[in-house]
C-alpha cells in the first residue's frame, strides 16, 4: 500500500505509539478525553490512508481535509489535557510538534491536488 510511504502517515503512527504512556499517567475520570483523542487520531490516520488510496483528486482532497480536521481535534484534546495539568509540557510539546508537522504535510498534499483542477 502506498500510504506506508507517506512520512505524515508514519509520524501519526508514532504519535499513536505514545498514547499508552499518556493514558497510564492520567487519573481516573479523564477517560472521556483519552477516548476522544484516540478516536480523533484514528480518524486522522484512517482518512489519510483512505484518501491516499483514492484515484480521483476530488475524493483524495476530501479525505485529506477530514484527516487534517481530525488532527486539529487531537490538538484541542491535548490543549485541554495541558490546561487541566494532566500532561507534562515536554510530552505536550513533543506530540504537538509531530501533529503540526503531519498536518502541514497533509495540507501540502491537499493543495497540490487542488492545483490539478
Amino acid at each position: 500500500m502506498n500510504h506506508h510511504r507517506l512520512k505524515c502517515y508514519c509520524i501519526l503512527l508514532d504519535v499513536a505509539k505514545k498514547l499508552p504512556t499518556l493514558v497510564q499517567s492520567l487519573p481516573r475520570g479523564e477517560a472521556y478525553l483519552i477516548d476522544q483523542l484516540k478516536r480523533a487520531l484514528s480518524s486522522a490516520i484512517l482518512n489519510l490512508s483512505e484518501g491516499n488510496g483514492r484515484i480521483y483528486y476530488k475524493e483524495r482532497r476530501r479525505f485529506f481535509n477530514i484527516s487534517t480536521a481530525s488532527i486539529a481535534e487531537c490538538m484541542s484534546c491535548l490543549d485541554i489535557l495541558l490546561s487541566y495539568n494532566l500532561i507534562s509540557d515536554s510530552l505536550y510539546s513533543e506530540i504537538c510538534s509531530d501533529l503540526k508537522m503531519s498536518y502541514a504535510m497533509i495540507r501540502k498534499l491537499s493543495l497540490v491536488l487542488g492545483s490539478r483542477f
